[in-house]
């Protein structure tokens, strides 16, 4: 059997910190040339991403990939809508959870798988500020307890 690796092209770092992350999704990403390449040398920002449904159809919104420089006729808009490539069933799943908790789909990493690009979606609650900080605190609380033990 063969193994893929997985090469991270771009993440969102902030994404854990800003929301409790209940559920992740691998989806195919449907992209055209330049796109692909100018994000193999680093040209993605997921910062500000959300993935939407329309109709039966899920797009992933307000994604950054920058313009590749040796394309220049045919480079699109940077922050264009993006088609995700789910199965009929697992859209009707995810919309009746974002309907129904007030959950939201937000893009987590884009990587290589293979020699496709693929997205991982989490599907989020947004976390209060008061959570944020307590999540902090745990942290540390449980590295210095780690810190503690290894000392011994």
């Amino acid at each position: 059997m063969k193994t893929e690796t997985k090469k991270i092209l771009c993440q969102n770092k902030k994404a854990r910190h800003e929301y409790d992350i209940l559920e992740s999704i691998e989806a195919g990403i449907v992209l055209t040339g330049p796109e692909v390449k100018s994000l193999r040398s680093g040209g993605g920002n997921l910062k500000d991403g959300y993935a939407g449904i329309d109709g039966s159809e899920m797009y992933l919104y307000n994604v950054h990939i920058s313009p590749y420089a040796q394309a220049s006729i045919h480079n699109l808009d940077p922050r264009r809508a993006r088609k995700l490539l789910l199965h009929r069933r697992e859209i009707a799943k995810l919309s009746g959870k974002v309907k129904e908790k007030g959950l939201t789909l937000i893009p987590l990493i884009l990587y290589l798988k293979g020699s496709l690009i693929k997205v991982e979606l989490g599907l989020a609650k947004g976390r209060h500020t008061y959570d944020k900080k307590q999540v902090i605190k745990e942290r540390d609380i449980k590295r210095d307890m780690d810190r503690e033990i290894k000392s011994w």
